[in-house]
């Protein structure tokens, strides 16, 4: 079976519902203002615009992961954290991340078939063993990925994967695949599920308001870079711990954003938005999001 970008977004709509003017995941979130600056280290690995060392704006947004709006900050939900660089020559290009580590899925129809089975019901456990039966390749992710979806006590201080991974193209042009994760600069471990109930259903948003009114978010960019034989097409795949680790910029949240999704202003945070200095993998789930998110868009804006 293939399935197509409006039957994606038909399955997010039949588990969350749809709600107009919102995005058919990651429905509730909060937008921050800041910059990104690339080190030594990140600029010997590709020639990237955002790459090169100055600090680049940027437009971030912190989120729940769910489809419906109206969740509760303290839901068990995986977290977002993705961010648009606005290039020198006014062109974009973005990263987005999850507080996942582990994707679940190889393909676009396993994900909408997940998705379906955790769809809160009677029959979840059922249909979550039948998911898991089909697709044995994500059982090894379940324990990480369950604790990521406890409530955290801040978006602020967990840590972000950006499950795919992307060719980095440096100035001689040579090419190393890579992942990302933002680590953030300080960590706490979750609240207890009565403390963050307590918190409130917008505790998440509160917090990160609350944060950068007393200074800048910061997290790391850290890339694993891959190695002859490591697959860079599959998402569930898990590269060796022993790999390379570098250190590749800053990114600084400053503030509020309060310019963008405005009126009529449609903000898109596209994974397969890259600039010359990164190329895209094959990976099949990478490169159904941006049709995906177009087909989202359309119905976010009634076009």
């Amino acid at each position: 079976m293939t399935i197509t970008p409006d039957q994606a977004i038909d399955a997010a709509n039949e588990v969350y519902g749809r709600h107009d003017g919102f995005r058919a995941l990651h429905a509730k979130g909060t937008l921050c203002a800041g910059t990104f600056t690339a080190t030594p280290a990140g600029t010997r690995l590709t020639r990237a615009a955002h790459m090169q060392g100055q600090p680049v704006k940027v437009t971030a947004r912190v989120s729940n992961g769910s489809g419906d709006p109206g969740t509760p900050d303290y839901i068990p939900d995986v977290r977002g954290l993705a961010i648009k660089c606005y290039l020198p020559d006014g062109s974009r290009t973005d990263i987005v991340a999850q507080s996942a580590p582990r994707f679940p899925a190889r393909t676009p129809e396993a994900f909408v078939e997940l998705m379906r089975a955790t769809a809160p019901s009677a029959s979840m456990p059922a249909k979550v063993a039948r998911f898991l039966a089909r697709n044995p390749v994500a059982i090894p992710g379940l324990p990480a990925n369950t604790r990521a979806l406890l409530p955290p006590a801040s978006y602020a201080t967990i840590r972000y994967y950006g499950v795919h991974a992307y060719a980095w193209i440096d100035g001689d042009g040579g090419r190393r695949y890579v992942r990302y994760t933002f680590v953030p600069h300080v960590t706490e471990p979750p609240p207890a599920p009565w403390r963050a109930r307590r918190g409130g259903p917008d505790y998440l948003q509160h917090d990160i308001h609350d944060r950068l009114a007393h200074g800048p978010v910061r997290f790391k960019l850290e890339l694993q870079l891959a190695e002859a034989g490591d697959r860079v097409d599959d998402p569930t795949s898990v590269w060796p711990k022993q790999r390379q680790v570098v250190i590749a910029g800053t990114l600084e949240l400053t503030g509020p954003e309060t310019e963008r999704e405005t009126g009529t202003d449609v903000l898109v945070f596209d994974p397969v938005r890259v600039t010359d200095g990164i190329e895209l993998s094959d990976d099949p789930i990478l490169r159904f999001r941006e049709h995906a998110y177009s087909a989202s868009v359309a119905r976010r804006t009634g076009k």
